[in-house]
């Protein structure tokens, strides 16, 4: 049985390749699953895409390396989002913004929580957070 590889990575495309269909070769040439949680992509300038990438460990490899190949530069998801619940307030601002829906109110208790798996690192709850519950973590 072969080991299932599953991370959250940051890749930066020199600008000559971001009209190149790389996420199309990762699908087909090496048989992973991509989740998008990010794109950034502007004419004559560097992309930057933030991905869930997963598959059978062999082709996971392989697909990282057909990226080095090109030129992409390859980070993991270093951000991290800390939510404090003591400082929290429980208003609920932040929950309309979050894009992957990784902040939620209980209907019954009215608390906020995070999900820091669905969790993008986009920061959009940190700045409207009135009492700064919500901090990113180098």
């Amino acid at each position: 049985m072969t080991k299932e590889t599953i991370r959250k990575l940051v890749l930066k495309f020199p600008k000559h390749l971001i009209d190149r269909p790389v996420v199309y070769h990762l699908v087909k040439d090496y048989e992973l699953m991509i989740n998008i949680l990010k794109a950034s992509i502007q004419p004559d300038a560097e992309g930057i895409l933030v991905l869930e990438l997963s598959g059978k460990k062999e082709n996971f490899d392989k697909g990282l390396q057909f990226l080095r190949k090109l030129g992409i530069e390859i980070q993991p998801l270093s951000k991290d989002i800390k939510f404090d619940e003591k400082t929290c307030y429980h208003c609920g601002v932040c929950i309309p913004v979050c894009p992957v829906r990784a902040l939620k109110m209980d209907k019954e208790t009215h608390l906020v929580s995070f999900d820091k798996e669905k969790c993008i690192a986009c920061e959009l709850c940190i700045k409207i957070c009135p009492p700064k519950a919500i901090k990113l973590v180098i």
